[in-house]
Order: C-alpha cells, then sequence, then structure tokens
C-alpha cells in the first residue's frame, strides 16, 4: 500500500495540535484538518466513489483545498484539481475529459478573510462566481453525477447558488474517522491539466501516488528546515508547483501553511511580517511585485529576511535582475529550479547545501536523470544546446486517454520537455528557452529570454516579454513588450539602441511596445501567446 494522504496523516499523528493551515484569524490543526478529510472520504464513499474514480476540485488557497483533496486520496479516488478561471465549457470539458463522477466547487473567488468569524470569513468575489460557472459547465458535463458546493459561509442555512449541495450540511454529521483505501504506488493519484486557459482543449498529466509522494520527499530534502517551518502559500494549489513543493512538502515537514488565496504583493509582505514566514515559493513575477511594489518600505523588511531560511522559484525563468533586487533587499538567494506537470512537477533544483550558480536552474532531484536531445531523439553530446529530456520517478504515467499524444513526448520512460537547456561541466543544468516561444529571423534562431534579460537590466525597464511576430521579408521579426519602471520614461527609439548596442548582428528587438501590465495565468506566467 501506498496512498499520498500519509503525509497528512502521520503528521496528524505525530503534532494533532499544530496548526496546519492559517487563514486570517482561522487557525485550523492538523487533527482537525485530517478529520475533516475522514469526512470527506466516507461522503464519496456513501456516494458510491471507489477506487480508480475521478473527482474534480476547484478552489482557490483556502482550507477547503487540502481537506478535499485529501479525502479524494482517502476513498482511493483520483483528485482532478481545476482552475477557477474557467469558463463553463473548459468546466464541461475538463468533467468529460477526467471522467469525474464528483464535482467540488468554490462559491466564488477567495480573498482573505475580513471578520473573526472563522470560515465565515470566507469571502467570495461577485466579479468572479466560480459556483455558477462551474454548475454550468457540470449541468452540460455528461459523466459527472453529483455537484457539491463549497461555500463563502457554511454557516449560511441558504445556498448562493440555487438548487445545489453544500458542503459543511453535507459532511457535518458523516464520522470523522476513515480507514484510508489501500492505493498501490503506480496507481493513479492526480490528474492535472494546464494551469491557463488557451482557448483550446488541453490534455491531463496522470500522476501517480509514488510520483507525488517521491516528488515531496526528495525536494525536500534539498532545502532547509527551520525547527518549525511556516509557508507562505501564495502559488495556486490547483497548480503541480503548488501541491507538490506547498502543499504535499509542507504537510511532510508538519509545517505551519499560512494560505494566500490571491496573490497581492503587500498582503504577502503583511503576513510575511507578522507570521514569520520561514519558506516562500513563487514564480518570478511574484518575486518582480515583491520588488516594485509601492510602499514595501513601510513594512519590517529587515524583521522579514531575519525570519526566510529558504525561497524558491520555479514555474518560469528567472531574471537576474530581479534574483540580484530580492538578494540586496531580503539578505537571501533565491533558489531556481525546473519541472512541469508532467515531472509531478520538480525534476531539478539548486540547493540550499551547494554551490548556487546565478541562471542555473541547479541539478537533477535523487533518482532522476536529464539528457540533451535533438528533434529526432538523438543524445546530444557536449554541454548543448538540446531539448531537455528527463527520465526518473517523477515522470507521469501519461496523458489520460490520449496514447497518441503520450506517444510524443515519451519514449523508454524519458520525456521530452519543450525546453531548450545546456549543461555546464558541473552537471549544472540552465534554461535557455521554450521551444515554441523561438523566434526565426532571416534563418537565424533568437532565444528571447536573452533579450528579456538585457531589457529587464535596464534601469528604467521593469518587466518585458519578447516574441516574434509576422514578417514579409524575414519571416518573423522580434517585439518588445515592455512595462516601464517609476522613474524618467525612455522612448522605444533608445530602447531599441540600447539592445543594439548589447546585441549586434541583428539579434534585438525592432518593435517596442509599451504596456501598463502584462497580461498573465493565474499561475503568474506571462501570456505570451494573447502578445503574439
Amino acid at each position: 500500500m501506498l496512498n499520498l494522504a500519509v503525509v497528512l496523516e502521520d503528521s496528524a499523528r505525530e503534532v494533532p495540535d499544530r496548526d496546519a493551515l492559517v487563514l486570517g484569524d482561522v487557525r485550523l490543526s492538523y487533527a482537525a484538518v485530517n478529520a475533516t478529510a475522514n469526512q470527506v472520504a466516507n461522503l464519496l464513499r456513501s456516494r458510491g466513489i471507489r477506487r480508480g474514480d475521478r473527482v474534480a476540485l476547484c478552489c482557490p488557497n483556502l482550507p477547503w483545498f487540502p481537506m478535499v483533496y485529501f479525502g479524494i486520496l482517502k476513498a482511493g479516488a483520483i483528485a482532478v484539481p481545476l482552475n477557477d478561471l474557467l469558463e463553463p465549457w473548459e468546466f464541461a470539458y475538463h468533467l468529460d475529459d477526467s471522467g469525474a463522477r464528483m464535482f467540488f466547487c468554490f462559491q466564488g473567488r477567495g480573498d482573505l478573510p475580513v471578520s473573526e468569524d472563522g470560515f465565515a470569513g470566507f469571502q467570495g468575489r461577485p466579479d468572479l462566481p466560480v459556483g455558477e460557472r462551474g454548475l454550468s459547465g457540470f449541468q452540460r458535463a455528461s459523466s459527472c453525477e453529483h455537484f457539491i458546493l463549497l461555500p463563502a459561509d457554511p454557516t449560511s442555512t441558504g445556498s448562493p447558488v440555487a438548487n445545489v449541495e453544500e458542503f459543511w450540511p453535507t459532511i457535518k454529521d458523516l464520522p470523522a474517522t476513515f480507514d484510508t483505501v489501500a492505493t498501490d504506488p503506480a496507481d493513479t493519484a492526480v490528474i492535472l491539466y494546464g494551469s491557463g486557459t488557451s482557448g483550446r482543449p488541453s490534455v491531463g498529466a496522470e500522476l501517480t501516488h509514488l510520483n507525488l509522494l517521491l516528488n515531496a520527499i526528495c525536494t525536500d530534502s534539498m532545502f532547509t528546515r527551520a525547527p518549525h517551518d511556516t509557508y507562505l502559500v501564495a502559488l495556486p494549489l490547483f497548480h503541480s508547483f503548488g501541491q507538490s513543493v506547498c502543499m504535499n512538502m509542507g504537510f511532510l515537514r508538519r509545517a505551519t501553511l499560512l494560505l494566500l488565496p490571491r496573490f497581492e504583493p503587500r498582503a504577502a509582505l503583511a503576513l510575511m511580517e507578522q507570521h514569520r514566514v520561514t519558506f516562500l515559493a513563487a514564480v518570478p513575477t511574484m518575486y518582480w511585485a515583491l520588488l516594485s511594489v509601492d510602499g514595501a518600505e513601510s513594512y519590517d523588511l529587515p524583521k522579514i529576511a531575519a525570519n526566510l531560511n529558504v525561497a524558491v522559484a520555479g514555474g518560469a525563468a528567472l531574471p537576474a535582475a530581479v534574483r540580484k533586487g530580492f538578494t540586496e533587499r531580503f539578505g537571501i538567494d533565491i533558489l531556481e529550479g525546473y519541472g512541469l506537470s508532467e515531472t509531478s512537477p520538480v525534476a531539478v533544483f539548486s540547493r540550499s547545501d551547494r554551490l548556487i550558480k546565478p541562471g542555473s536552474i541547479g541539478t537533477p532531484l535523487w533518482g532522476v536523470e536529464l539528457k540533451l536531445v535533438d528533434p529526432n531523439w538523438n543524445e546530444i553530446e557536449g554541454k548543448g544546446p538540446g531539448e531537455i529530456a528527463i527520465h526518473g520517478h517523477n515522470v507521469m504515467k501519461g496523458y489520460h486517454n490520449r496514447p497518441e499524444e503520450t506517444a510524443q513526448v515519451m519514449r523508454d520512460g524519458w520525456l521530452r520537455t519543450g525546453d531548450i537547456g545546456r549543461c555546464d561541466e558541473d552537471g549544472y543544468y540552465y534554461i535557455i528557452d521554450r521551444s515554441r516561444d523561438l523566434i526565426i529571423r532571416n534563418g537565424a534562431t533568437i532565444y528571447p529570454r536573452e533579450i528579456e534579460e538585457l531589457l529587464m537590466n535596464h534601469p528604467q525597464v521593469d518587466l518585458a516579454a519578447v516574441v516574434g511576430v509576422a514578417h514579409e521579408q524575414y519571416g518573423e521579426e522580434i517585439k518588445a513588450y515592455v512595462v516601464l519602471a517609476a522613474g524618467p520614461p525612455i522612448s522605444a527609439e533608445d530602447l531599441v539602441k540600447y539592445c543594439a548596442h548589447a546585441r549586434p548582428g541583428g539579434r534585438y528587438p525592432r518593435i517596442i511596445e509599451f504596456r501598463e501590465r502584462l497580461p498573465m495565468t493565474a499561475t503568474g506566467k506571462i501570456l505570451k501567446r494573447e502578445l503574439a
């Protein structure tokens, strides 16, 4: 038997009274979270959900998420976490594609509590009526049988969405004990779909109990521990990075998880100061926001820096300017890593106990191998560049019900990632760019990340994204979208000259467009496809 729910159950047994989840004034112990997860498992069993059945979950970073997630696993079922920004047709697609029989959906995307009323403080946003959209998707889906609403206020006697079951009244009289179903290590535990809305259907990566448990254990071994860690959980838990590095690894460490339902840099700084956060995992745009937010000096930054033991980044390339700025402000280097949903997600990371090389994503996890390949799967000798391929205990079983798509990216246990990288003589890996983001201008291959790094090193540039746009003569032309920093403005012409001087030979943007902000996914990745 091997069930990922052990990371919660073991901590509930060893430190039952320790705070597992904190949201505003709400503090829930490991024993309380485990008890509610047991009630969820009993509910699933009562509705005929059995080992291997799929159960969907759509919820921001609120206590409902881990309670339901681990309840699903305890019942031997497969969790299908969904982005809370999906449209009704997308909910219907994901429910049908996964074959989900039950759907737990939050009423409205949550903000920080505004009262001291416990669960009653979970506020929904009327501009993001997730429950209504989720219900509409459920009604369109052909396979799903049960819809359970996760409300903003479970003490309310009436549901804000008509004619649906509410979570708390449904489970409150069920037993708080449950014998976890014995699952095999190779059983699928979670099906993960893409984090953003793309306008086209996505495929679900099947991750096993062994994939996810070993990923939490091996990742945990790479970072310094505090006697009692406090995590700021700002990454969405529906995404693989938040699930594995924050929730699963946090519960494995018996840490206290400080939930932030919607990332806002001032709120993050306030929580880091108040709760003495020791561990921060974020995507680069979150670190950028913490550095660029107005009024940061009003927070006790030395206190935050004194408590912060580990800061890790993943999900996208970390700009050198952001790394440097964070180190100067908080006195700690950001440990950069790499992975994707298909690798549970962590495959490579910089380590607390080894030399940190700026710009590197570090070295592979224990039991994980990397190599560089060409488009025909031939291994590239030397340092590259080449497409990164990954092999190990973290690689998914495959895409759910998609054998052809699985065969396109997997061969002999190896997964090709679509990312272009290189390796140095010490075995450290570096990401150059996404293969799909490469620009071919007049026959020359251009790596957008290199230009973005150059732009963000300019003192008058705050954020940049580089894409290729169609051009009659050259095939593609290089275009940069730029968010300017506070202070004296700079013209597009001067920025082009700056880049041309630093990158002669045509490898610089000819077109600059200024924006107040750049489009991003719920996980903080810049949506280049919208820009392009």
